[in-house]
This record gives C-alpha cells, structure tokens and sequence, in this order.
C-alpha cells in the first residue's frame, strides 16, 4: 500500500483489501480526538476514499477504551461562539466524511467509547463491541455543559428510537455492551479475540444498516414532537434548573425541530463559551488532574483491612472489594458484621447483576470479628467512633500487630492527625482518608497530611485511592480539615435562621435555587444530628462555632434525622421528609447568609495553607458536598462576584447578625486568586 500520510497517532494497515486503522494517541492513557488527531483521520480518509476497497476497520491500541471523547483541553483554548461552532462543524466534516465512504465500515469498541468517540462510532457503518462489562457507551456531554456537536443528535435517534436516544443525550448516561446491543447502539456483542473476525464478516456480507423500527421513530411533525417535549421538559426540571444547566433543553429543542448538523454545531457553540460549560470542564480537567497525581507512584495494596463495620466502615469495605481488592472487615459485633455482608449483596447484585460477578465480590470481602486480617494487611483503615481516645488506643493496638511496613489510615473526619500520632511509634506511616457518604457516590477522598506523615505514605495512599477510583485531594491535618470545615458554617448558619424561626422549607428551597444537590437542613437531616453536633463542638473551640441550641436540643431529645425517623424534619417509613406547603417568605437574606459564611471559611482555609490553591478548594467542595457544580466551586464564585463586593457584604452581615460574619482577613490579599491566574497564564 502506497499511502503517504504524516499520521503519528494513526496506525495504517493493509490486508486483502481492507483498511485497519488503530488509534493510538501519543503519550496519553486514553484516545481522546483532538483537532490533530481529526485532521490526520481527515487526510486518511481522503486517500481511501479514491481506493476500491472492500471495507475499513477501526479500532483502539489503549488497553481500557476506545476513544473517551474530544480532548476537552482544547475547550477552554476557545474564546467565543464562532471558534467553537467552526471545531464542532469540523468534527461534522470528517465523520459524514466517514459516513460517506463507497464501502462499509466497522468500529469495533473495547472499553469507554464516550461522547466524540461514539459519535465517530455512529458515523461507521457497523458497530461490534466486546461482550464484557468494562466496555461503556454514551454521550456524556451534558455533564460538561454542552450537547452532542459531532452530529451525534442527528444520527443517533434513527438508529436506536427517538425516546431512547433522548434518554443518553439527557442524562448522558453510559450503557454496557449488552445493554447497547438490545438498544440497537451496536449490531453485535462478541468476546475479545473474535472483534477482528467479526468485522471482517460484516465487511464479507455488508448487510442492511441497522436502523430503529418504525414504532420507534417520532414523526418529525411539530404537533407529534410539542408535547412529547412538554412531558420530557417537566422531568428535566425536577432534576436540573435550565437557568443553571441549560444544555439538556437545548439538547431536547434540537430534537424538537428535527435540528439539521449545521443548528446542532450552532448551538454547541453557544453552550461551550457559556458560564456553565466553563465551570463544568474546569471542574472535569481538575478532576483528572488529581487522578494523574495520583497515579505517578503504582499502588501496593493487595489486602485492605478496615476496622469498624458502622455505616463507613462498611461501604469503605464494600466499595473496595467491588473495585477488586481483598477486604477484611473487622468488627466484634456479629450483627453489625451480618448487617454489612447484607448490604454488600444488595450492592453487588445491583450492579454486577451476574451470579458469578456478585459470588467473586462477596468472596473477596471475609468478615473478621478477630482482626486475623490484619496479619495479611498492606493497609488498614480504622473507621470507628469519632472520638479520638478511642481512635488513639486501637491505633497503638493495631501498630503493633502488623507489619513495620503496613500503612495505617483514618477515616476520622475532623480530629488533626496530630493527636492520633501519639498514639504511635511511628506516626510518619498514619495518614487519613477521610470518605465522604455515600461512598459508592461522593467522589472525593481527603488525603490528609499530619507534620509527622511521611510523603512515600502519602504516595502511597494516594495510588490506592485512585485505584478504587476516587479522587484523592491533598489537605494539610487541622480541625474538620478542608470539606468539614467549610460546610460546618453553613450548616450551622441554617439551624440558626431555623431558630430564629424561618422555615425549614424556606431555608432548604433557598439553597436549592442557588444550585446546592441539597438543602442544607435535609443534609445535616442525612449525615445525623449527632455527627453534626459532635462535628460542630470539636471546631467549636478552634473556629470560634457557635453551636445552635436547637441542635443541642434535638439531640438531647434523640431526634438524630432521617436515621431516628426525626430531626429538622419528619420522615415516612419509606425515608422521605415530610414537608409542608412553603406560605411566602421572609426578608431575610437566607441565601446571602448561607453561601457568604461558606465562602469566608473557604477563603480562610486557603489562607491558613489547608490546600495548596483556589482550585483544590473548589475540586473539593464540589466533588466533596456538590457545591453548584456550575459555578465552578465557591473560590471560581468569588472571583467571580470580586473580593470587594464579597467583603462589603460579610461587612454588612455583620453589622446586622454578628461577628461570625466578619470578613477573614483573606480577602484583602492581592495574592488571593494570584495561584490561579498564574496557572491560567
């Protein structure tokens, strides 16, 4: 074959008439399709095209994936609507390029095919995936603000219905192999070592494309679609603010029209200059960075032990043990273990859904009412009762039951590592892991550094977490560390407009319409009044935390939250809160009150050193508590509000509520955000 062709990212490959193209972008983990990789699938393209072939296979050389979607680094080099419209119309060129070829095509998946990945999927003739349960299909572009720009919103609804295909552009959801199989997304699911032969055969007998049947397809008629797209509307509504996250009701208004390429790459290029998309690919990009941090030194752990078989202790244990790891869960209570095996099932039969897969997880989590465990165990995790007697002496019981060269962790969620340190000999291998709950959802992990923690156990604790697939976040140990300490003063701040006697309804909905997941008493609710208490006294002293009365009295009364069945509120046998009707509201700056006191506190933790830079305090705050993904975390709000306006209101706060409000003096550095414009710079 005679193809000269300056392609570094591609593999070409000639026999008996038929191209293989394997893409294998240069030094990444993972192909994403950037504008290079585009214009070199471009110019291979035009060279076969003119070829009389038989037929063109693509595949991946990555071990895990496909092609996980465009190189969302080349987002943010985007400064206005008409550069990112021109990247989204170029992506359309090549794949109807793609779509255009006089012979068939065939992508075969393994592993993520994400978003632009898809989308080139979708462009093939053919589709063959292998049959297992790594391999993921979707479009996940919602999730950073924006829609299908690579014509995805214009090829997927023929091909699998027009109600499913709104389903993964919407939620942007993924779906296994065979799940996409029974959508119609793929044409055949087959195991590993026969994708190539499989490709070949459809190339071999070139069937009908594939394409959704009849019953599927929503006429393209305006007075069919309207209320199909009222109904749909609705539902995202309960679930996303289109003044917050606009990109789904585009998304749902392209299908509405019957949108053709060139409105789709229109309105992709509106979304992606937008504050959300902004906000929302910041937020993914640190994410992975803190992925790659942690991935610079290979983990170690071969045996988990975990002490303490309570709520986080045994989703820690479960949450390991699905990712592969051998866990031992140690507890004396019999019932809190049985408790914890019962858990696991449901958890693994829910998500594993095969006999053998749910067997293999349970057999990799032994329950231990002896610590037999710990004799095996690269690392152990102590997750009892927040009380730092109790931690230090079975810490001083662990160290010296294992090995010299274990790492021991904590899961304490506000006790300075400091303090546990006495307790050992060697304080430089203790490190806390602080999990947030629910484990299997929250994403973050604290990594906590004691002054006597060693960074080899720091590596080391970070390589296991993202091993487990977690984001690990460096934090520096000082009372309720980074996430606790900034949400405490908000919490506390809603019990007390509680006590002055605003609506529980009010307070909660307040927080909600700014973009909070919850509201901040329905949260306190969730993790337990007692915690929250316990939480609040420890920073009482070094904070300078008023605790509320009300929450001292709740608890007094054992009104613990959703757990008791009561708290702030009320709750169902099924767990749902019972709320009343909201009847106005007050004129209290409820909202302002909330998210400044939050906001001061985040502002004195990068002060002080906790974390490094605005960007560690706002990766934390979102992937810890889900402060309003889209805008960008509490540091990217501030700068964007100025520090100016922010100090003038804590200012005024304080006049009017008190001192809690006063402005830390923080924000009257000139090197408050100066970290991150250097790294934008």
């Amino acid at each position: 074959m005679n193809m000269d062709i300056d392609a570094a990212n591609w593999r070409i490959e000639e026999a008996d008439e038929t191209i293989v193209l394997t893409l294998d972008v240069v030094g990444q983990r993972a192909n994403a399709l950037s504008s290079v990789v585009l214009e070199e699938f471009d110019r291979i393209l035009g060279q076969i095209e003119v070829r009389p072939l038989h037929g063109l296979v693509i595949r991946s050389a990555k071990v895990n994936s496909f092609i996980v979607g465009a190189d969302v680094n080349e987002f943010q080099k985007i400064s206005d609507s008409v550069q990112a419209t021109a990247l989204a119309r170029a992506g359309q060129t090549v794949f109807n390029r793609l779509a255009g070829l006089p012979f068939p095509s065939v992508a075969l998946i393994h592993g993520n095919c994400l978003g632009g990945g898809l989308e080139l999927a979708l462009a093939c003739t053919y589709r063959v995936a292998r049959e297992d349960d790594a391999t993921r299909l979707g479009l996940p572009e919602v999730r950073l603000g924006i829609h299908p720009g690579f014509a995805g919103s214009v090829r997927l609804p023929p091909l699998i219905g027009d109600l499913a295909a709104l389903d993964l552009i919407l939620t942007g959801r993924a779906v296994s192999s065979r799940q996409a199989l029974a959508l119609g997304l793929v044409d055949e699911i087959v195991p590993d070592r026969h994708l190539m032969h499989a490709a070949h055969a459809f190339i071999a007998r070139h069937p009908r494309p594939r394409r959704a049947a009849w019953w599927k397809r929503t006429p393209s008629w305006s007075m069919v679609r309207k209320p199909v797209t009222r109904l749909l509307q609705r539902q995202l509504r309960k679930k996303a603010n289109p003044d917050h996250y606009p990109a789904p009701y585009r998304a749902l208004d392209l299908w509405r029209r019957n949108a053709s390429q060139d409105e789709e790459a229109l309105s992709l290029g509106e979304l992606m200059v937008g504050r959300t998309s902004r906000n929302l690919v910041s937020m993914f990009l640190l994410g992975e960075e803190l992925k790659r941090h942690g991935r610079r030194h290979p983990h170690d752990v071969a045996h988990l032990h975990v002490i303490g078989a309570g709520t986080m202790g045994a989703d820690i244990a479960i949450w390991a043990a699905f990712k592969g790891f051998r866990v031992s869960l140690q507890d004396p209570q019999m019932e809190a273990l049985a408790r914890a095996v019962k858990k696991a099932h449901g958890f693994y039969k829910k998500k594993l859904k095969k006999p053998v897969a749910i067997q293999d997880a349970m057999d990799r989590l032994m329950p231990d009412t002896n610590g037999d465990g710990l004799h095996r165990a690269d690392l152990v995790i102590e997750a009892i009762v927040e009380k730092a007697d109790a931690k230090c002496e079975l810490l001083r019981s662990v160290e010296s039951m294992v090995r010299p060269d274990t790492l021991l962790a904590t899961n304490t969620s506000s006790i300075p590592l400091e303090i546990l340190g006495e307790a050992l000999r060697d304080p430089s291998r203790l490190v806390g892991l602080h999990f947030f709950n629910p484990v299997a959802q929250m994403q973050l992990v604290e990594i906590v550094r004691g002054k006597q923690t060693s960074e080899s156990s720091l590596e080391r604790a970070r390589a296991f977490t993202v091993a487990i697939e977690r984001l690990p976040l460096d934090v520096r140990s000082s009372p309720g560390f980074l996430v606790n300490r900034v949400l405490m003063p908000y919490l506390i701040e809603a019990m007390t407009l509680a006590q002055e006697g605003i609506a529980i309804e009010e307070i909660d909905q307040a927080a909600m319409h700014f973009g909070m997941p919850m509201g901040p008493v329905l949260l306190a609710d969730t993790v337990g009044l007692d915690i929250c208490l316990s939480v609040a006294e420890m920073l009482s002293g070094p904070l300078g935390i008023a605790v509320p009365e009300r929450l001292r009295e709740a608890v007094a009364r054992g009104d613990l939250g959703k757990k008791s069945g009561r708290g702030f509120y009320s709750y169902d046998k099924s767990g749902k809160p019972r709320r009343r009707a909201a009847h106005g509201h007050s004129d209290v700056p409820v909202t302002e009150r909330l998210i400044l006191r939050m906001l001061n506190e985040a502002a004195a933790c990068l002060r002080e050193g906790v974390v490094s830079d605005p960007d560690a305090v706002d990766v934390g705050m979102v992937y810890g508590t889900g402060f309003a993904p889209y805008l960008g975390g509490p540091m990217r709000y501030a700068e964007a509000l100025g520090e100016v306006g922010i100090a003038s209101s804590l200012q005024r706060l304080a006049q009017e509520y008190g001192s809690r409000f006063a402005p830390d003096e923080a924000w009257g550095r000139t090197d408050l955000f100066a970290r991150r414009a250097a790294l934008r710079g």
